[in-house]
């Protein structure tokens, strides 16, 4: 009988990755879930339809029936929290997959702990926007002992991800430094496109023949933001994509990691200084993509362009 999973954190990432992997997943029992606001579980559960998801009303009642068990959560605290409620359990024997964005210091205090308990800890962080998380179509970074990167790889590359970087027996915040690093070639994507689109615009040359040359030069994610900001999505939203709070626990913690490695990353400086503006305007249902609403009030247009 295949390993019975328990899923925690139920966020635009997360009920993405629970569709695959009840899709394409060999799960013999009703995939667990948990959330702090039931109704999304209760939501995602009926979507995935009869018999394929069962919520449960606490972690630990999750973690009493798992072998499995996954967390992909919104920050360090909130991880470290749902962490000690697992550990409530018996863990002997069972296998945690933490997939959050997390300071890789926070990854490797958590391994110890896990450990001393006598469970096996991965360190499994994904690259990907909402809708790759939907198709299946994420990167997973994978990293942890050999065996324990073994056991977990039936739920990435093919079920939740078209592709894993393997870290195997290298330090679990390995992953972490990579996740964070590689953020912030998103977090300056979207900057670099909402200064042109704000420039495009007051220059006269219009944003349209910049948008094709996006179109055309740089496919895939460019693009996406590139129609984000012009179709005004990234105002419009009632739910954040990428809540403007999340990019920045994102940006701090890669500063951090520049700080300690006696550099800098000034893009990302200038990015975090937009986004703080985001988050005066639109409170904490801003949007990552925002900053071109921060990048046009500084050049004194209105946030939104509709």
């Amino acid at each position: 009988m295949a390993p019975r999973l328990l899923w925690i954190g139920l966020g635009n990432m997360g009920r993405g990755m629970c569709k695959n992997l009840v899709e394409k997943g060999t799960l013999s029992e009703p995939l667990l879930l948990f959330n702090r606001t039931k109704q999304r579980a209760i939501d995602l559960s009926n979507a995935l339809g009869a018999g394929k998801a069962e919520v449960v009303d606490s972690i630990t009642e999750g973690v009493a029936k798992a072998d499995v068990i996954f967390i992909i959560l919104s920050n360090d605290e909130v991880v470290e929290a749902a962490v000690n409620e697992i550990l409530q359990q018996d863990v002997k024997g069972k296998l945690i997959i933490e997939s959050s964005t997390i300071h890789p210091d926070t990854t490797e205090k958590l391994a110890k702990v896990v450990e001393a308990k006598g469970a096996e800890f991965l360190t499994a962080p994904v690259f990907g926007a909402p809708a790759m998380a939907d198709a299946g179509q994420l990167i997973a970074v994978l990293a942890g002992p050999r065996n324990t990167v073994d056991r977990a790889r039936p739920y990435f590359k093919g079920v939740t991800a078209k592709g894993e970087i393997d870290m195997s027996d290298e330090p679990r915040g390995k992953a972490l430094q990579l996740k964070l690093i590689g953020n912030t070639f998103i977090l300056n994507m979207v900057e670099q496109i909402a200064e042109g689109h704000v420039l495009a615009e007051k220059s006269g040359l219009g944003s349209k023949y910049l948008h094709q040359w996006i179109e055309n030069m740089f496919p895939g994610p460019y693009v996406a933001y590139s129609n984000r900001m012009l179709s005004g999505d990234y105002f419009q939203r009632e739910y954040p994509l990428f809540a403007v709070d999340l990019a920045r626990k994102d940006a701090r913690h890669a500063l951090s990691l520049a700080k300690a490695a006696g550099t800098k990353m000034q893009n990302v400086e200038t990015a975090d200084a937009h986004l703080v503006k985001v988050k005066e305007y639109a409170g904490e249902n801003g949007d990552f993509a925002g900053i071109y609403g921060a990048v046009r009030q500084e050049a004194g247009l209105k946030y939104e362009n509709k």
